[in-house]
């Protein structure tokens, strides 16, 4: 596994905003820093130089803003 960006606020609509510092493809699921799924990149959005991700949680335990965000490589 390995840091793909950092959770930035949850959203209204219960999806987490993901800002990325390393690429990450829509259908990628996402983890915590205890290796617990978060949730499925549902959508990229924002500039290319400074992309964000969209994540459709799955699990109950949603992760605060400022909490690292991880992927599987």
């Amino acid at each position: 596994m390995f840091q793909v960006g950092t959770i930035l606020l949850q959203a209204k609509s219960g999806r987490l905003i993901v800002r990325l510092t390393k690429e990450v493809r829509p259908g990628a699921f996402i983890y915590d820093d205890g290796r617990r799924k978060l949730g499925k990149v549902v959508e990229l959005i924002g500039p290319v130089r400074a992309p964000y991700a969209s994540v459709a949680v799955v699990s109950s335990r949603v992760g605060r803003p400022g909490d690292p965000a991880f992927a599987e490589g």
